[in-house]
């Protein structure tokens, strides 16, 4: 598997705060933290790229995006960002906050199982489980939204999309800075399987919990 920082485009210290513009001033948990998120290790069918963090959510922020992708084909894609407010958050019980935002296009006949929103966020709960994380205020949202095509786009097939919006506070360990690579490799795991690829190492046990893996689906809808 390769390295999360060298799957990583170029960019500045700057971007990875919001809080200051000079990198140097980031404060030390968050610069070891993103550093670790740098270091994860992570399926290889994941290509991930940092992206611009939020502004306003938190004093700092650091963002990524990733794919993924199999025999060239986008199977599912999503977001992740870590948040930091050194003063910490009554809301997130914690000075660390983890968001993201996961995309996957289903069959239909997949879409249409009426469990379908609460095996996903089974999916997130049960990825981090497996690797043996500490989280806690879990909370987030699982839609499904389908497109039917006319007129010039009508040979096109019905489409559904399922997304999952989901935020959570990692543990912070003793020297304050939570295991964002593991929590990064969790998240992974979650992106694999929203896009039905076979699980790879750590995972939810099959039929664990109501935890089941769904076929391999089209990839994500894009306008």
């Amino acid at each position: 598997m390769a390295a999360a920082q060298e799957q990583f485009s170029d960019h500045s210290d700057g971007t990875e705060g919001t809080g200051g513009g000079d990198g140097d001033a980031l404060p030390p948990v968050f610069r070891l933290a993103v550093d670790a998120l740098r270091a994860a290790r992570l399926r290889p069918e994941l290509e991930v790229e940092p992206s611009p963090p939020p502004r306003r959510l938190a004093p700092y922020a650091y963002a990524l995006e990733a794919t993924a992708v199999q025999d060239g084909q986008d199977l599912a894609d999503g977001r992740l960002v870590l948040l930091h407010d050194p003063a910490g958050h009554e809301a997130w019980h914690g000075a660390f906050r983890l968001v993201t935002l996961v995309r996957a296009e289903l069959e239909p006949e997949m879409a249409a199982d009426p469990l379908l929103p609460e095996v996903c966020w089974s999916w997130l709960t049960g990825a981090l489980q497996a690797r043996g994380l500490s989280y806690a205020e879990a909370s987030g949202t699982v839609t499904r939204a389908g497109s039917h095509y006319f007129g010039g786009l009508a040979e096109r097939r019905p489409a559904t999309q399922i997304e999952i919006r989901a935020s959570w506070t990692p543990q912070e360990g003793r020297t304050g800075v939570p295991d964002t690579a593991a929590h990064l490799t969790a998240w992974g795991d979650l992106l694999c399987q929203v896009a039905g690829l076979p699980p790879s190492g750590p995972g939810p046990a099959e039929g664990a919990a109501g935890v089941v893996s769904l076929p391999q689906r089209r990839g994500p809808h894009h306008p």
